[in-house]
């Protein structure tokens, strides 16, 4: 259950919060053990992982349901909603908030073949048709 208020003022993630975040989006709740396991090889020391989750709280990512002892950690904020801020702040900061002018860095940088340049055209005609749609 997400209970993200949509005044939610997004702080950084580190890399290692970032790659708990990503585990606990896909397993939806979990207790460290658990989130220990979708590490790769070497995976990282119980209290490591415990103390990055302790962050995660204090950010207000995460929240738990207390088990006796044992915690079950879950998101707080959806992925969709964390991807939608992120997004929108990296186009403010690197872009002026223009979606054109990052779509032309990205497409420039990237050096995309035409089949992509025209499938990312094709899906920019869909939702150009989608919001002309909404307008009737």
């Amino acid at each position: 259950m997400y209970l993200c208020p949509k005044d939610f003022i997004m702080k950084e993630l580190t890399k290692s919060e970032e790659q708990i975040m990503q585990i606990l989006w896909k397993i939806n709740e979990g207790f460290v053990k658990d989130i220990i396991e979708y590490f790769p090889d070497p995976k990282p020391a119980y209290n490591t992982v415990s103390t990055i989750i302790r962050i995660l709280e204090n950010k207000k990512f995460i929240d738990h349901k207390a088990y006796g002892r044992t915690y079950q950690y879950f998101p707080v904020i959806s992925k969709q909603d964390y991807t939608t801020k992120f997004m929108k702040k990296f186009m403010k900061n690197y872009f002026s908030g223009s979606f054109r002018q990052m779509l032309s860095f990205f497409s420039s940088e990237e050096e995309l073949s035409i089949n992509e340049l025209e499938k990312l055209k094709k899906e920019m005609d869909l939702i150009i048709q989608k919001k002309k749609q909404n307008k009737l």
